[in-house]
């Protein structure tokens, strides 16, 4: 199942050399999303790059995966509890520093299994490539110094340090400093700023989180939330249909409602005051992206 991505030949100043693919990660671990979304975010991509790419998947089970991407074990994460381990928590791991001898310093574009590709997906490697981190503002905190790690490029290897953080003692690091990984890399990336959404005071005052000024955003609309930026609000939503958009390059889908149960105007919850508050209409536009 596994395909190493071509090398594409180019031709600088009459001479001839051999240039990377452009690289895309992605996870998969556990039973929410089947393979059909790893097969349907691949699919995406290749509708939305020109040139040559490498589309990696780190997952716990390679069954149902297109023949096309590049399927990877889960990197480890020893010593992690099982009710962290299947959190966010795990795409840390993506930070260690033996991924693979052929990914180690290339810069990586990472995609959650759940987002639609929209759009072209060039301008994601041409946009500050000396860049190490570069992160979606968070929508619901835009102002926390935490970005959404929905859809980020880093350079991969370049801090491991952020991984080995949160493995030499996974608890502390959850029930005393933050919340979810994306506050973790925000803090020691960002420009420290992060720090005041953890969950005690005292963590600003450690060197680790003093922030090293790195962290950079994705340009206005090149990503959009569904439920922020396109879903319009209750009660509108109940006649109002859901935009495409027209410029963005990449919806994210964060929390609830996964792009199948959008599609159906599905928003699953269980109290009745939640059912007529998370409503919505069917949006049709997504079954003819996300395919």
């Amino acid at each position: 199942m596994i395909r190493s991505g071509a090398m594409a030949a180019e031709k600088n100043c009459g001479m001839l050399f051999m240039s990377q693919p452009d690289l895309l990660l992605c996870m998969k671990w556990g039973t929410r999303y089947g393979p059909e979304y790893v097969n349907r975010l691949y699919r995406m991509v290749k509708r939305n790059m020109t040139g040559p790419f490498q589309f990696v998947c780190f997952t716990d089970d390679a069954e149902g995966l297109d023949a096309g991407i590049d399927v990877r074990p889960l990197p480890p994460f020893e010593g992690v509890p099982e009710h962290l381990a299947v959190k966010p928590w795990r795409k840390l791991t993506l930070w260690r520093d033996d991924l693979g001898d052929d990914l180690l310093g290339r810069n990586a574009l990472v995609l959650d299994v759940d987002v639609l590709i929209t759009g072209p997906l060039e301008d994601f490697f041409a946009y500050e490539p000396a860049c190490d981190f570069i992160v979606w503002r968070n929508p619901t905190k835009p102002h926390s110094g935490v970005g959404n790690t929905s859809v980020f490029r880093f350079k991969v290897g370049s801090h491991p340090e952020i991984c080995e953080r949160f493995i030499a003692n996974p608890e502390h690091v959850w029930k005393h400093e933050f919340r979810i990984e994306q506050e973790l890399i925000a803090a020691r990336l960002g420009d420290g700023t992060a720090t005041t959404t953890a969950r005690h005071a005292a963590v600003a005052a450690d060197p680790f989180y003093k922030g090293l000024g790195i962290m950079r955003y994705w340009p206005q609309g090149w990503v959009v939330s569904f439920k922020e930026d396109l879903l319009p609000p209750w009660p509108l939503r109940l006649w109002q249909r859901v935009p495409r958009p027209a410029a963005a390059k990449v919806v994210v889908f964060h929390g609830k409602p996964d792009p199948d149960e959008a599609a159906r105007g599905d928003w699953p919850v269980k109290s009745r005051w939640k059912k007529l508050y998370k409503a919505l209409r069917p949006v049709g536009w997504i079954d003819e992206v996300w395919r």
